[in-house]
């Protein structure tokens, strides 16, 4: 298994974007890149087993201090191997890096995997609300400081 951070021009771009639209719903490439290309900060992270994208986490700057980890997912036969978890301990070594203080995110109850894997990862719940579609999402925050302070942090 392999990881690395992709910018949009990157041949896997596509393939992750494909993923992507596998796991949650038909959403072209475009929806994605502009979302980003608006962002003054993000990062796409994969993983990669067998010349194929078969995880992602995608964030970017929501504020000076807090990064917005937006979208994510693994392939369902590649679930229940740690790459989730993998992905995420990577994104918040890159934002500490880069000298962000907080990791916000947001899920569903019925993405429950997702909302436990969080939890496990040391999230907090810190608010709630009912989107457009009238569904409740779940507002989650996590405090990240300097591996150097807490060097058992880090890997």
């Amino acid at each position: 298994m392999s990881f690395i951070n992709l910018d949009l021009e990157s041949d896997w771009y596509q393939s992750m974007c494909a993923l992507h639209s596998t796991i949650f719903r038909p959403q072209g490439t475009d929806a994605i890149e502009e979302e980003l290309s608006s962002k003054p900060n993000f990062l796409i992270l994969v993983a990669l087993a067998n010349q194929q994208v078969v995880g992602y986490k995608i964030g970017y700057q929501e504020r000076r201090t807090r990064f917005y980890s937006w979208l994510g997912g693994v392939h369902p036969e590649y679930r229940g191997q740690g790459i989730a978890s993998e992905l995420m301990l990577r994104q918040h070594e890159w934002c500490r890096s880069q000298g962000y203080t907080v990791v916000r995110t947001q899920t569903k109850n019925k993405w429950r995997s997702m909302l436990i894997l969080n939890l496990r990862h040391g999230f907090d719940v810190v608010g709630t609300y009912t989107d457009k579609h009238g569904e409740p999402k779940i507002i989650l925050e996590k405090r990240i400081e300097s591996s150097a302070l807490h060097p058992d942090n880090g890997r």
